[in-house]
């Protein structure tokens, strides 16, 4: 179906329409962007899901500026609150858990802006429907929303309505975005506070936000808010009661109504300071209270998981696979290879995440468009062009600027892997030269130029671990510079560096013949070498044990 925007009409047209078969109206917004169906209202307007016909029908979501509130200062101040939201996502750029904004415009007398839609349940109506929050969902949403925080706050924003509202839960990989910048503030050079406008959620905003003054960590209080009343189910009434803070005390009495543990406790309660001096002063300060919490059943961590999805925005992912702590023979045995992979030697390797498949040119592309961090990105390096081909013709240097962008833009540490890590991934427990037996062939391996390009990521068997293409399509960067034999070499599973610009390759490529190929094949070049068949893939180092 196709919405009509026309406040009056809102009529369901059939697929297609050009005008509303009711009014008349201009059903296609900028000449791209259609609505289907309306999703919700509030205070500044309406929002519809639409999709983008310039982008094979991709979801979007259309904002309408719609204000209720009357007078002309009022209407004046509601444009500029609907505006900054678009100002506030330029500003801030790309980042995995915010949707990317996708254009801002006029027509017809109205104001729209355009976001990517994130398809799933926010905090709120998930307390609706399954109930109140765990200790352990608490603290995954402090860990995943914390170093988003720590992002806008790093480039001078401050969101100011923190509550479950304003977070969803994406339903492919259950990550938490935080939507809604339209009350978010921008904080100029040294200054954190401005004297303005009093905006946010009553029960949820802090003492001095009501005073016209805001900091970044107004909003560490407001999370603390969504946590505490995630955990009890209790909200704050209509008529302003509430029976998690003592209005007579002015005493937040949260704990008559759940127990936690004593760790998440004291960092719930400094997040609820009054104080600002109190209060913990960023979210990398809460993280790093948690991060110093012992890893145990008695204070509910949840398990680490099998795998997680990043989501790079408009639909581009990152998937990747938890590979378990253990030990193998690193190198090749005799009989096989040569002798810069010898001696054989034990390797103790412990947890990480490793890229379920080689960095695509679509998450390339998604990651490129990331603030520069050293140095510039191509967004398109790659000969062979093709989303779902294996990036390449990029050198070691490109690759860890790729990582410091996506590191910064997820709070997580992404990096390329050691040489061990990645051998211990890809021979997955075998010993044979390939993780599949002693030979392959153009069946199983993009190699021996038989495609005489690369084929896109999976297309090939896996590894027990799930992971594809670790032979052949192209060469993998690894963190390690080059030594001619592995004497002295780590035995705990961590890079070992050279001091020169001479760096580690892995696994092969499309022109490769099957000996340079195998599990313990090795490879080097100049860290600033952008040959057309060299690539990588990521690598996330983990807490605790699996």
């Amino acid at each position: 179906m196709s919405q009509c925007l026309n406040p009056d009409c809102l009529q369901q047209n059939p697929s297609g329409t050009i005008f509303c078969q009711r009014c008349g109206s201009k059903m296609i917004l900028g000449d791209r962007y259609r609505a289907v169906r309306f999703i919700g209202e509030g205070g500044f307007g309406r929002t519809f899901q639409a999709v983008d016909e310039h982008r094979l029908d991709t979801p979007c979501v259309i904002k309408q500026f719609l204000p209720q509130q009357s007078g002309s200062s009022a209407l004046e101040k509601a444009t500029e609150l609907f505006k900054q939201e678009a100002f506030r996502l330029r500003d801030l750029g790309k980042h995995s858990h915010i949707p990317d904004l996708l254009a801002f415009f006029q027509q017809e007398g109205r104001l729209y802006l355009i976001q990517e839609f994130i398809d799933g349940e926010n905090l709120l109506d998930e307390l609706t429907s399954k109930g109140k929050f765990s200790e352990s969902e608490v603290k995954n949403i402090l860990t995943d929303l914390l170093p988003v925080l720590q992002f806008i706050h790093d480039n001078n924003v401050i969101h100011r309505d923190i509550k479950p509202e304003n977070i969803i839960r994406y339903s492919q990989d259950n990550k938490l975005f935080l939507i809604d910048f339209g009350v978010s503030k921008e904080v100029g050079g040294s200054l954190l506070t401005r004297v303005g406008t009093i905006t946010g959620t009553p029960g949820y905003a802090p003492p001095e936000q009501f005073r016209g003054m805001v900091y970044p960590n107004s909003d560490i209080y407001s999370l603390a808010v969504t946590c505490i009343r995630l955990l009890t189910g209790h909200l704050q009434k209509a008529d302003g009661s509430d029976l998690l803070f003592d209005s007579m005390r002015m005493q937040w009495v949260w704990k008559q109504y759940v127990s936690v543990s004593k760790d998440l406790e004291i960092v719930l309660d400094k997040m609820l300071e009054d104080l600002l001096i109190n209060r913990f002063q960023s979210a990398k300060e809460v993280l790093e209270e948690l991060g110093k919490q012992k890893v145990s059943p008695k204070n509910n961590f949840p398990k680490i998981p099998a795998s997680f999805t990043e989501h790079l925005g408009n639909g581009v992912v990152l998937e990747m696979v938890a590979i378990p702590r253990g030990t193998f023979l690193m190198g090749s045995p005799d009989g096989e290879g040569c002798d810069y992979e010898k001696p054989q030697h034990q390797v103790k390797v412990t947890p990480f995440y490793m890229g379920k498949y080689p960095v695509t040119q679509a998450q390339w592309e998604r990651v490129a468009l990331l603030p520069k961090e050293k140095i510039d990105l191509n967004p398109k390096p790659s000969r062979f062009q093709g989303e779902n081909l294996p990036v390449e013709r990029v050198s070691w240097l490109d690759a860890q600027e790729f990582c410091a962008r996506i590191s910064k833009a997820t709070g997580k540490i992404y990096r390329l892997p050691s040489e061990a890590e990645w051998e211990y991934s890809c021979r997955d427990g075998t010993t044979t030269p390939y993780y599949f037996g002693e030979t392959i062939n153009t069946d199983l391996v993009n190699h021996n130029g038989k495609h005489n390009k690369t084929t896109k990521v999976g297309k090939f068997p896996s590894n027990s671990f799930g992971l594809y293409d670790m032979h052949g399509n192209v060469w993998e960067w690894c963190e390690d510079g080059w030594h001619g034999k592995y004497i002295n070499a780590p035995n705990d599973g961590t890079a070992w560096s050279n001091g020169n610009n001479r760096l580690l390759l892995r696994g092969g490529s499309w022109e490769s013949n099957s000996m340079f190929c195998r599990s313990a094949s090795r490879n080097c070049n100049s860290m600033y070498d952008r040959t057309r068949s060299y690539g990588f893939r990521l690598v996330v180092s983990c807490l605790g044990n699996f």
